[in-house]
């Protein structure tokens, strides 16, 4: 028998029967993801880049994340990350550079500390293992704080240094030396 069908039947058809290539479905993922990157105006340069998290959850499921960790990060009332975050977090945790850029109250601060946490594993009697520099002791002060936050409960201990004489008192004379 004869079958009738209009063309745009035959071509729903023929795409019907054809499975997609790992390069369609490759194209498809690349096409969500950026879609997810305009949509939330996350503009990034670089080759090679790892895809955002549009969740914390994603961070201890793909990244393996310290469950003590994402526990703080819920207890701080961050539920859903920023844009800076969905994009950054990700970017560290491969052990890339990163250059952002993000305005104040972005979520910055959380964006770099997650990561750096996540690279010491745990605590070491080993001296200091991570070192941020600020411009501005208020800014020091913001980010020891929510280093404080993040790291409550891992073991980590935080320290603030402003002044190299208090250093030496809290530190050892010596500590320079050590350090």
């Amino acid at each position: 028998g004869i079958k009738w069908m209009s063309s745009l039947e035959a071509k729903f058809e023929d795409a019907k029967d054809k499975k997609p290539t790992a390069e369609k479905l490759e194209r498809l993922r690349r096409e969500k993801i950026n879609r997810f990157r305009n949509q939330h105006r996350i503009n990034i340069q670089g080759t090679d880049l790892p895809d955002p998290i549009a969740t914390f959850d994603q961070l201890q499921e793909e990244y393996k994340v310290h469950p003590k960790i994402m526990e703080n990060i819920q207890a701080a009332g961050f539920h859903v990350p920023t844009p800076i975050q969905m994009q950054a977090i990700p970017v560290m945790l491969h052990g890339r550079e990163l250059l952002a850029s993000a305005p104040t109250g972005s979520g910055k601060t959380l964006a770099f500390c997650i990561p750096l946490l996540t690279h010491l594993k745990q605590p070491r009697n080993k001296g200091f293992r991570a070192l941020i520099i600020s411009p501005t002791r208020e800014l020091a002060s913001q980010t020891h704080r929510e280093l404080v936050k993040l790291a409550e409960g891992t073991g980590f201990r935080i320290h603030m240094i402003h002044k190299a004489a208090e250093a030496a008192k809290k530190f050892g004379p010596k500590s320079s030396k050590k350090f």
